[in-house]
């Protein structure tokens, strides 16, 4: 995926943009301002090609911060093509002054069941958390449906050494069918990209990136995609309560027209039990990526665990609230699927980072981007908020807006 530089600096830097949200199943309804503010730090870029501990590194499609050891850990999307599937370590010197430095301090085979190292091809890794209270690693595999493999994917658990520890009951609806059949199970490339645990550790979460075959249409310029976001037992590993989330539409229109497009929602990070942030990020042939970041509340939404398929079918996916466009920093931007807490700043408020993943392509490169998080009470959602102004490097996100799903 190319990134070009789709949007340059506006001259105050306080931008108001649409929210525009296909729904299938009822209409946008009140706009409201998030209580979550990002102030944007800076960032780091790495090329491709960029050599660590023997290895290449890149495709980090995943990040999560490890506050025992004041380091983070990111999974490399290489399907053991470049070299064995593999998780870092990472040190990311940031500050409320700017992002300073990446520094590669460990790399980490991922192995399978048998300790052994994942063949080429055999895996595609994606997301990556650690499991609060133990020191262990939960990952993602997106899985593959192609002619020429069927893979299912799934949620595994290792040590920090790369060792098998478990696997989470990913329920069959998952699975890719044989080409081509259409019919039900992931798409290719647009399965599990995301990982989080509830806040309280209980359940664990992972979506897919777009709709399964059985419940709707992938993404395009004018419909969004009905993905389903899977929750597990975090202490069993049974399959439970799902939700659905619908992502935006594409962002821009491919050029030429009719090359690739997508949207998807790559990765999902708790704020509670029942809050998440959820990072989509589109991309557009001749254009780029445009990166969003929302906030989205289950805490209405339903449990659609026992739907065959959601097309047609009433149900309620919960609130979702955009919290920034990053087009609106005016840099240019990768493929960003990571997103992580960081640890507290100077001043007490928490940081966030967003890692890309440059597929290890020479027309791509790995980018970090830092922020500092703050909280302000939410006014009243009977009118618009015409939000923070930017100075000094703050984003201040004019109009964020609210839609039921």
């Amino acid at each position: 995926m190319t990134p070009t530089n789709r949007h340059k600096p506006d001259s105050q830097m306080n931008i108001t943009r649409p929210f525009v949200l296909a729904c299938a199943l009822g209409a946008v309804t009140t706009a409201e301002a998030s209580s979550l503010n990002l102030r944007y730090l800076g960032q780091q870029t790495l090329p491709t090609g960029t050599q660590a501990l023997g290895t290449e590194f890149g495709g980090l499609s995943g990040i999560d911060y490890n506050a025992a050891t004041g380091r983070f850990v990111a999974i490399a999307d290489d399907r053991s093509q470049f070299n064995p599937a593999r998780y870092y370590e990472l040190s990311l010197d940031y500050d409320l002054g700017g992002f300073n430095s990446v520094a590669v301090d460990l790399v980490t085979s991922i192995l399978r069941p048998d300790g052994t190292s994942f063949p080429t091809l055999a895996l595609d890794p994606e997301s990556i958390r650690l499991r609060p209270g133990t020191g262990t690693l939960v990952w993602t595999s997106e899985g593959e449906k192609s002619a020429l493999r069927l893979t299912n994917p799934f949620v595994r658990e290792m040590n920090p050494d790369g060792t098998y520890v478990g696997e989470f009951d990913t329920p069959a609806k998952f699975f890719p069918t044989a080409v081509p059949d259409t019919t039900a199970g992931i798409r290719n490339n647009l399965a599990f990209e995301s990982l989080t645990f509830s806040a309280d550790g209980s359940k664990l979460f992972t979506a897919t990136e777009n709709a399964l075959y059985q419940d709707g249409p992938a993404a395009d310029t004018s419909t969004g995609s009905w993905n389903r976001v899977l929750g597990f037992d975090a202490t069993t590993g049974v399959a439970g309560a799902e939700y659905a989330y619908l992502t935006d539409v594409v962002a821009d229109a491919p050029i030429p027209s009719g090359s690739f497009a997508t949207v998807g929602l790559v990765e999902l990070l708790a704020l509670s039990d029942t809050k998440f942030l959820a990072l989509e990020r589109s991309f557009s042939n001749g254009v780029g990526n445009s990166i969003r970041l929302y906030e989205w509340d289950i805490s209405g939404a339903d449990d659609i665990s026992g739907l065959p398929s959601l097309s047609g079918g009433a149900f309620s996916g919960g609130v979702k609230t955009l919290i920034i466009d990053l087009d609106d920093l005016g840099i240019v931007l990768d493929n960003i699927e990571g997103l992580t807490f960081g640890p507290d700043l100077a001043n007490g408020n928490r940081s966030l980072v967003m890692v890309s993943d440059n597929n290890f392509s020479p027309t791509q490169f790995t980018q970090f981007i830092a922020f500092e998080v703050s909280i302000t009470p939410v006014p009243e959602p009977s009118t618009w908020v015409a939000g923070g102004v930017v100075a000094a490097g703050a984003i201040g996100i004019a109009a964020r807006r609210r839609a039921r799903l």
